[in-house]
């Protein structure tokens, strides 16, 4: 779903976007999970490939095979793995593109940067699973101000005895229903 009304989600933008994406917004996209391990050491997810990087296809014809990345071909979407290649007919050796989806990365090749990002997506991800268990009472809901409707508890006995076939909902006041939630 949705949350920015200034992004479009019309299909036929949404495929323009990607496939006219300039090579910065490729790299972002072309992103590959980390291994269990890796995960658990650097809490971070998923990263963008790069070349020199260690990887093992987990979905395909190769599943299973693991190898060093040779090249990210961002122009057609792929990665080439050492030793995942196939023949030609006139005898010629070449890399098969593989998605990077469909790989986890199992050893990261770190320099300055890249352990800068691992550093920032670690702090990021910390501060939201901090965040992650606190609920809203109804204490606090109630101690909202800006709450532009009033509970069903605060309705009047006339409002609530009407019979399902002339209450309206919130949601859509030509559709009948046999529950008030809210009231303007």
């Amino acid at each position: 779903m949705k949350y920015n009304p200034r992004v479009s989600s019309s299909r036929r933008k949404n495929r323009k976007a990607h496939f006219t994406a300039p090579s910065s917004v490729r790299r972002v996209l072309m992103s590959a999970p980390l291994s269990t391990d890796l995960r658990s050491k650097y809490n971070v997810r998923s990263m963008p490939i790069r070349k020199d990087d260690e990887v093992q296809v987990v979905r395909g014809t190769y599943k299973g095979r693991e190898g060093k990345v040779v090249q990210v071909y961002r122009r057609k979407w792929v990665i080439h793995v050492e030793r995942i290649t196939r023949e030609k007919v006139n005898g010629s050796t070449v890399n098969v593109g593989i998605n990077p989806s469909k790989v986890v990365i199992t050893k990261l090749r770190l320099d300055k940067d890249r352990k800068s990002l691992l550093d920032r997506k670690a702090k990021g991800r910390a501060a939201a699973d901090k965040d992650k268990g606190t609920k809203f009472t109804a204490e606090d809901i109630m101690q909202s101000d800006d709450m532009p409707f009033t509970l069903v508890e605060n309705l009047t006995q006339a409002q609530l005895s009407c019979s399902p076939s002339s209450c309206q909902t919130r949601d859509n006041p030509h559709r009948r229903g046999n529950s008030i939630l809210f009231m303007y």
